[in-house]
C-alpha cells in the first residue's frame, strides 16, 4: 500500500473527521474509500466518453427514426401528466 499526503481545506478535513466518527472508521480509511470511488467513477466515465467518440468516428449514430421514437415516448408521457 502507498501512503501520500493530500492537502484539503480545514472545513473539508473537519467534515471528513465527522464522517469517520459516524462511520466508526479512521480518517485515512474514509479518505482512501473516497479516492477509490472517485477513481473508479472517473475511469468509467472516461471509458464511456472514449467509446462514444469511437462510435462517432465510425459514423455509428442513431437514425432519425430511432431518435424520433425515443423523443416521442417522452413527449407523450409529459403530455399525459
Amino acid at each position: 500500500m502507498t501512503a501520500f499526503t493530500v492537502r484539503v481545506p480545514d472545513e473539508t478535513a473537519n467534515r471528513l473527521d465527522q464522517l469517520a466518527e459516524k462511520l466508526d472508521r479512521s480518517r485515512s480509511y474514509v479518505a482512501a474509500q473516497a479516492i477509490e470511488d472517485f477513481v473508479a467513477r472517473e475511469e468509467w466515465q472516461l471509458a464511456e466518453i472514449e467509446a462514444g467518440l469511437a462510435e462517432a468516428e465510425r459514423g455509428d449514430f442513431a437514425s432519425d427514426r430511432d431518435v424520433a421514437a425515443v423523443v416521442g415516448k417522452y413527449v407523450k408521457s409529459a403530455r399525459r401528466a
